[in-house]
């Protein structure tokens, strides 16, 4: 082995060193893993699990099988495929927008980020919504207090929200993580306090066919699959997901990476969410998950009036609250990643190049007129 060979295979172990040591190592669990472990599950679990026990629970002992035994595999295996096929690609890095630029191409990227964009929005501004009818809710009814003027309560909410999304990807996907914690803690107390009013109505032949819709178990089955995805959607969060962990852990460990934070969320969401569905469930009669379907109600308003406690009256609406704010969030970043990227594609297409600070001003703006009501 000649001087320049030797001196070649050294550089060349050097920079292998300082590229290893910008990276975390995969085979530890670190707390950032943590952080978007919760993440994801915040993103997936919003107010929408507060219906759950009673649109489940509506079907029968059935619906309820059902939805235990394909929850998990559901959540799991979409949501990996569509975590691989991003990572997978060589635009990994743009995500989901150069994902499917480089598989399909620019006319077909177009047309992606369009119809992308308005799912996810539209989702945003339901949240925005809710938000408002649920902060407005427990003003009146919890803290006996006047109804605020609308507008008002409104802008103050959406720029509450704007504030913690000007911070960044990163410092929001840490409060929505922060989020979690009282919102795991709270449904599991509430799953554990309904264990003495549990009853085996729901467990009788006869309770699957008096609380059933009519439409048999294949129909049964053929309404269950858009409950089990849209309970448990996240799909706007892995593409930032993926990008991140590529970021963190380098591309060779992404893979493994992605999947052992997938695993540990959806395991954990899983357990969650099934015990409260089970326990909220057992603890009525089919006949009063058919009243609470009639009236539209979750099944936290329905177990305050049934229950009388004052204790779930005032928890549910913040429940409800923390359960919006953090879906609303999380579906943000899913949107700014794609609103981003049609911004500065379209500004590239006229000659034009726009900032990272100046595309981030016009898509807060964008937001805060857009869920202002």
């Amino acid at each position: 082995m000649d001087g320049n060979t030797a001196k070649n295979i050294e550089f060349q172990a050097d920079n292998t060193a300082v590229k290893n040591e910008k990276y975390l190592d995969p085979k530890k669990w670190h707390k950032q893993d943590t952080t978007w472990a919760l993440s994801l599950f915040g993103t997936a679990i919003g107010a929408g699990v507060l219906f759950l026990p009673i649109n489940a629970g509506s079907g029968g002992l059935l619906s309820l099988l059902l939805i235990t035994l394909l929850a998990y595999p559901v959540m799991y295996y979409s949501h990996r495929a569509l975590a691989k096929m991003i990572y997978a690609s060589n635009s990994a890095d743009e995500g989901i927008t150069g994902t499917i630029r480089e598989y399909f191409g620019n006319k077909a990227s177009i047309i992606f980020n369009i119809v992308y964009f308005v799912s996810i929005y539209t989702i945003v501004l339901m949240y925005s919504v809710a938000l408002t009818n649920t902060a407005s809710s427990f003003i009146v009814h919890q803290l006996h207090m006047s109804e605020p003027p609308r507008s008002i309560l409104s802008l103050v909410l959406v720029l509450g929200l704007i504030a913690i999304l000007n911070f960044g990807q990163d410092i929001t996907v840490k409060i929505m993580s922060m989020l979690v914690y009282p919102f795991i803690a709270s449904l599991l107390f509430i799953a554990i306090s309904l264990i003495p009013q549990w009853n085996t109505s729901m467990l009788s032949f006869s309770a699957v066919s008096t609380a059933s819709t009519g439409t048999g178990y294949l129909g049964t089955i053929w309404m269950i699959l858009p409950i089990i995805v849209f309970s448990f959607n996240h799909s706007p969060m892995i593409s930032s997901f993926v990008m991140k962990q590529r970021a963190t852990y380098g591309i060779d460990a992404t893979d493994a990476k992605c999947a052992q934070i997938q695993k540990v969320c959806y395991i954990m969401t899983f357990v969650v969410v099934m015990f409260f569905v089970w326990s909220s469930t057992l603890s009525l009669t089919p006949n009063d998950l058919k009243v609470a379907k009639e009236q539209n109600l979750s099944i936290l308003s329905y177990l305050a009036n049934e229950l009388n406690s004052p204790v779930i009256t005032i928890a549910a609406p913040i429940i409800a609250f923390v359960a919006i704010t953090k879906s609303f969030l999380g579906h943000y970043i899913g949107a700014y990643e794609v609103m981003r990227d049609m911004i500065i594609k379209s500004s590239k297409k006229r000659g034009k190049d726009i900032g990272e600070k100046t595309v981030k001003t016009m898509i807060l703006t964008f937001v805060v007129l857009t869920c202002w009501y």
